[in-house]
């Protein structure tokens, strides 16, 4: 079963800046200074197979190079983290995606970096397109997308190699409602089916529809991690998110009811 454990994971980042120093009054010199920033600090979770886990956190809190960790696409300064099953990330929208290339030509890229086989992407080729809902463009240069094409074809290409760690980071911020409705009923197929999912945003109400548990970070450590309804309205510091009897009217509000 698909699983990912983190034990004492930290994370140091050396910061380069100049100083200016005045010796007597008399002269002045710039000197090149290096501190350490840790973006983590300490943090240690698990989630198993059948779970979407929220990530949530201020702005540096630390969300982004936790997920880099937890993909392989960045290594722990102290700690470890074990994986079990097979990744697809979504870290920034456009990642993977050659500006120069057509659509179809980076479905092809992004389905070997995620290593897809060939025939595997000959057989879900055109349900990756259809999926991605921008059928007219495929052939057209990706610098040419929106940031919403870019993420529609982006989790298109992700679910159909049916991972089963599923990361995204701030992805379902920036389609309309009719892609998160797809997003959301692709992410309960894969999770009911055995994988898990890690999905970090800002937006509190899309958290709150797709997750049943969120893990609170704050300037790089755990501060609270547990039923989504409960960490979110600590997070929130008011609202109405207070049990999970909720979490299903907020979730038809968010990606609108089935056509």
């Amino acid at each position: 079963m698909a699983a990912i454990r983190l034990e004492n994971l930290s994370k140091r980042y050396l910061i380069h800046h100049k100083r200016q120093l005045v010796a007597q009054r008399v002269w002045k010199r710039r000197q090149n200074v290096t501190e350490p920033f840790w973006a983590l600090r300490d943090v240690s979770f698990a989630v198993k197979g059948g779970e979407t886990v929220g990530i949530v956190g201020h702005n540096g809190a630390g969300k982004s190079t936790l997920l880099e960790i937890v993909a392989g696409t960045s290594s722990p300064t102290t700690g470890r983290v074990e994986r079990s099953g097979k990744i697809a990330a979504m870290l920034e929208v456009g990642t993977g995606f050659h500006a120069d290339l057509t659509g179809a030509e980076n479905i092809h890229l992004n389905a070997a970096l995620l290593g897809m086989s060939k025939t595997e992407l000959q057989r879900k080729f055109d349900s990756i397109v259809e999926f991605s809902g921008i059928a007219d463009f495929i052939d057209e240069p990706a610098r040419t997308y929106s940031t919403g094409m870019l993420s529609r074809l982006g989790f298109a290409v992700a679910v159909h190699f049916e991972p089963e760690i599923l990361i995204l980071d701030e992805v379902l911020s920036v389609g309309d409602r009719a892609f998160l409705r797809q997003c959301a009923k692709e992410i309960d197929r894969l999770v009911n089916a055995g994988s898990l999912a890690l999905v970090a945003s800002h937006n509190l109400d899309v958290v709150a529809a797709l997750c049943s548990r969120v893990i609170w970070l704050d300037h790089g450590r755990v501060k609270s991690d547990g039923p989504a309804g409960e960490i979110l309205l600590g997070y929130a510091d008011g609202g109405d998110l207070r049990n999970q009897r909720v979490l299903q009217p907020i979730k038809e509000t968010v990606f609108g009811a089935d056509e």
